[in-house]
């Protein structure tokens, strides 16, 4: 069964179920059962120990604590931490009635966080979860809905780290470049050279990027998230109170109307100066090179994440202590109240992440995305549709599998091998296709870690954010769709792009024009 078509059959299950019943943790333990059943050939025993291995692989993986895992959920909880203390200082509200002072409409509150989702963009978890803790306060003031905050930053945030090289990203995919086109004499141009051409070949995050910009600066929006942004503007509920809401704190703290606004920025700003610090030690630490690729290609992002997170906590509490000096004691009550409150308000995207990695765990060993490449492999596709073919194929692979680094690990060496023997002048925009189908699918896909931390970082429901973003992310594609079939057909990558941007150009004039009609005829009535 491993490597066979019934490999795509758990991704499948779980995919669907969280689609039709809105019930994550429930698909995704389908989903996980449905893998060990494969894994274990329906052996009752085996199934189980498959199970248990499974479960555990985000805390012991290889026959060691799974470091990477648990730093990224350590630094999960501390986050909620921060943003109950900070919560508990007032430095959320006095965050946000300084900002509206000077942010005062909701263009210039959804430009803001489109802004800092592309300037922080060294590490796509890093993003979602810095961008959300300070865009949300803005954002809730300007009733912008929590499903619109998560889409801005789901979509700014792998879309950047995939084309800038000083990156946790640009880091892996140039090394994975430098083994690609090391085995070929076709190609005379270096890994970061290649990296940098392959940006404007990148269709989706070209098509995705300019979405965000328009979506941003309109209050145009289709589908779902036109629903909740309608909600917020009308009852100012900026999310559906019922959900499940990871980061949302439930205990009521007495907050202080005295708070500062340095209560909320000391503690963030911190935490991403000590980050960006830790990242730079740790490279240059395992590296051994003060190069800056070098730096960010071996950098510990989730070290530096628990290092961060925990300077951010450290100011956060002395903050809080040193205005409140009255009562110690109500204050250190307090404060311990805080930290239990912020980690149940981060304990379901922690259970959501351990069962995502445990799918993806079990996906793996299943070979899922080894078989869909070889489907690939052994067609006869003509030349011209490669590049459209990979998009594709990537962005199924990456769907099903809830990883974008999975796809490329696999996807890259094949795509090179397969355009260095049949068409080496089209390797660049294949290799670029294959990115962009990734960063497609890791969007659609509810399984996916970073569609999960996207949704905690705006502290937005997880199926919300999904089933929200889903169309846009569906239309960007079709559009990068359509530049690689011209790209194919013509041979000029620049040809292409012309084509992405005219189909933008008029979707965006299409959109505006209708808006104006129907803003029109309600004035009429």
């Amino acid at each position: 069964m491993i490597g066979t078509w019934l490999s795509i059959l758990p991704p499948v299950i779980a995919i669907v179920m969280v689609l039709t019943t809105k019930r994550v943790l429930l698909s995704l333990g389908a989903g996980i059962l449905s893998a060990a059943l494969l894994v274990a050939s329906f052996a009752p025993v085996e199934t189980l120990t498959q199970l248990g291995k499974a479960l555990i692989v985000s805390f012991w993986a290889d026959g060691e604590l799974n470091t990477y895992n648990i730093f990224i959920m350590l630094f999960i909880l501390m986050l909620g931490v921060i943003t109950a203390l900070v919560s508990l200082s007032g430095g959320s509200r006095a965050f946000a009635e300084w900002a509206v002072t000077r942010i005062r409409t909701r263009r210039s509150a959804k430009l803001l966080t489109m802004v800092l989702g592309i300037a922080i963009f060294v590490d796509d978890y890093f993003n979602a979860l810095a961008v959300g803790q300070i865009a949300r306060p803005i954002t809730d003031r300007h009733k912008i809905s929590r499903a619109k905050l998560a889409y801005f930053i789901d979509s700014t945030s792998a879309p950047v780290c995939v084309i800038s090289p000083v990156s946790s990203w640009g880091a892996f995919l140039i090394g994975q470049l430098a083994i690609i086109l090391a085995t070929t004499a076709t190609v005379n141009y270096s890994p970061l050279s290649a990296f940098l051409m392959m940006a404007p070949m990148n269709f989706y995050v070209i098509a995705t990027l300019a979405m965000v910009f328009f979506f941003a600066w309109t209050n145009i929006d289709f589908f779902a998230m036109k629903d909740h942004e309608q909600r917020a503007q009308e009852t100012g509920e900026l999310f559906d109170p019922e959900k499940e809401i990871p980061g949302q704190l439930k205990d009521e703290f007495p907050e202080h109307s005295h708070g500062r606004v340095r209560d909320l920025v000391a503690p963030i700003v911190t935490l991403v100066a000590v980050t960006l610090a830790a990242m730079v030690v740790t490279g240059i630490r395992n590296g051994g090179e003060m190069n800056i690729w070098a730096i960010f290609e071996n950098t510990d992002v989730p070290l530096s994440l628990v290092i961060g997170g925990l300077a951010g906590t450290a100011i956060a509490i002395i903050l809080y202590s040193t205005q409140f000096k009255v009562n110690q004691t109500a204050s250190a009550s307090l404060i311990g109240k805080a930290f239990i409150s912020g980690v149940k308000a981060m304990m379901p995207a922690v259970l959501i992440l351990i069962l995502a990695w445990s799918l993806t765990h079990l996906i793996d060993i299943l070979e899922t995305g080894l078989f869909l490449s070889e489907v690939v492999g052994k067609s006869n596709i003509p030349v011209a549709f490669l590049p459209v073919v990979l998009f594709v194929l990537a962005g199924l692979m990456a769907f099903s599998t809830g990883t974008s680094w999975g796809s490329f690990g696999i996807l890259l060496p094949i795509a090179g091998t397969i355009m260095v023997n049949a068409a080496p002048e089209l390797l660049l925009p294949a290799l670029s296709a294959v990115l962009a189908g990734a960063v497609f699918g890791d969007h659609c896909s509810p399984i996916s870690d970073t569609t999960i931390l996207s949704s905690t970082g705006a502290g937005s429901n997880h199926m919300d954010h999904v089933s929200t973003q889903l169309p846009y992310a569906l239309m960007a594609a079709g559009i990068a769709t359509a530049g690689y079939v011209v790209l194919g057909l013509t041979g000029s990558i620049w040809i292409g792009l012309v084509a992405v941007i005219i189909i933008l150009a008029a979707l965006f004039t299409f959109w505006n024009v209708r808006n104006s009609q129907k803003a029109v005829g309600i004035a009429t009535k």
